[in-house]
């Protein structure tokens, strides 16, 4: 099993030393996940996990698509095709697929985080495999059956001290009110997506502003009507404890029209007359309204903007949206938010937090617009670039522009809820192995060098998210 004690650490003896005491210190502080899409009815009913297959597997987009790419169907992976419906599928078989395959993930950040949770959870020594692949199945079902594995005592003991997650505008956010009414003490908070309906190209945008307008009681037949739906579903996820918005675009485009550009603009998209790019004005316009509205009601943006969503079309046809056939792009972030900053990036009442998935944007845009621009903050590695080398380079990149206080700390992003301290434990052997290197070449003071291996993998988070 790949969990050396110095696993991500320096080879070099001096500095692994004091990545050592730095992570000692910080190792056990409380995970602070302020965005991810884990769901929230698991922490509502707190019910068993069916079984090892359908935990591990079938909804992890970082295991699905590479056994895809090795030529697996998804079908036999227990997803399901659009037309088909839910089917029954075998589990074992399932789980016996990617056993087998275990060797596919080698010195993937995947890896690492399996290993991690099948060795601190399950108790396992020996590597996954195809001869081990039903000890493995019969162990962690076994466990999976009892009290100590169910959502809210995996809460606890992962020492998670707050967790979001992030729901449509239409969703009615009954999970978050049956855990509320619970008495549960644990902190489950939502966030705010709303590209349903802000993205005309999402499919059922139209039918979906009817439903907003049904939620709301606003007209959202009309410009005005629409923007007020927004404030009422946003101030509904403030009750439920939303301090975040998130938007996941194709790109960082904005735009600042006037009010008569933008009522024509809505009225196009809003019937069939709408173009792909009216399309993009119509998501860039709303990234500076919904920019507006932070100002107002204080949440936090966050942009995810870069992907190719749903990049396989015959993939999208046969099972529909996020079967992992995301692809990163380039993305202008310079030019591309310029309209929304000349109107608000002075303006401290708001923050933004930037991601990426063009890692050439670190230096050459994005730390120098975060080092400028008091409303603009960077968010951590993302999605294809969550491993450690993709986090070392995040901190290479940024630090000398935009500093560590003009990042925001780690998040997880995932849907995977066991490996949640895989990933966190993750990011803070990286940090603190970054910080090592930065102490034995004399830039920084080992004392300093614990506070800002704390403020990494607490305090940040929690000041930037506003919990």
């Amino acid at each position: 099993m790949l969990v050396h004690e110095d696993r991500l650490f320096p080879s070099d003896p001096s500095s692994r030393a004091i990545a050592r005491n730095l992570y000692a210190a910080v190792k056990d502080l409380p995970i602070v996940s302020p965005h991810g899409h884990t769901d929230p009815r698991w922490y509502a009913d707190n019910e068993a996990f069916p079984d090892p297959a359908t935990l591990f597997v079938v909804p992890d987009h970082y295991v699905t698509r590479m056994l895809y790419s090795q030529g697996h169907r998804l079908e036999d992976l227990g997803v399901s095709p659009k037309a088909a419906g839910l089917h029954p599928s075998d589990p074992r078989a399932i789980w016996r697929i990617f056993a087998a395959n275990y060797h596919l993930f080698r010195g993937t950040p995947t890896r690492t985080w399996l290993d991690h949770t099948f060795s601190t959870l399950f108790g396992f020594e020996e590597r996954l495999s195809a001869d081990t692949a039903d000890a493995y199945y019969d162990r962690i079902d076994a466990a999976l059956r009892t009290p100590a594995f169910r959502p809210r005592a995996l809460f606890e003991r992962f020492g998670i001290e707050v967790i979001a997650t992030t729901e449509s505008p239409l969703d009615p956010l009954k999970h978050h009110d049956k855990i509320r009414s619970s008495g549960w003490g644990g902190r489950v908070i939502t966030a705010y997506r709303p590209d349903p309906v802000i993205d005309p190209e999402f499919e059922g945008f139209r039918e979906n502003l009817v439903r907003l307008g049904e939620l709301t009681g606003c007209d959202t037949g009309t410009w005005g009507g629409y923007l007020e739906a927004h404030r009422n579903r946003r101030a509904f996820f403030r009750q439920h404890g939303a301090t975040s918005t998130d938007h996941g675009h194709p790109t960082a485009r904005t735009a600042d029209l006037s009010q008569a550009d933008a009522e024509a603009l809505f009225r196009r998209v809003s019937s069939d007359t709408a173009s792909a790019a009216d399309a993009e004005l119509f998501r860039a316009q709303l990234l500076t309204e919904m920019a507006a509205m932070s100002i107002e009601d204080g949440m936090v943006m966050q942009i995810h903007p870069g992907s190719f969503r749903n990049h396989n079309a015959d993939l999208y046809r046969a099972f529909g949206r996020d079967m992992g056939a995301d692809i990163p792009t380039r993305t202008d972030y310079v030019g591309a938010l310029k309209p929304l900053l000349d109107r608000f990036g002075n303006d401290r009442r708001l923050s933004i937090i930037l991601f990426t998935l063009d890692e050439t944007a670190y230096s050459r845009e994005l730390a120098p617009l975060a080092g400028h621009y008091p409303a603009l903050r960077l968010g951590p590695a993302w999605w294809f670039f969550d491993a450690p080398e993709g986090m070392r380079r995040f901190r290479e990149l940024t630090t000398e522009t935009a500093g560590f206080y003009n990042t925001v700390g780690f998040n997880d992003d995932t849907r995977a809820y066991l490996s949640i301290p895989a990933r966190h434990d993750m990011a803070r052997r990286v940090d603190c192995a970054f910080l090592a290197n930065l102490v034995t070449s004399h830039r920084l003071e080992e004392d300093e060098a614990h506070e800002v291996a704390h403020d990494l993998a607490y305090r940040l988070a929690k000041d930037a998210y506003k919990l």
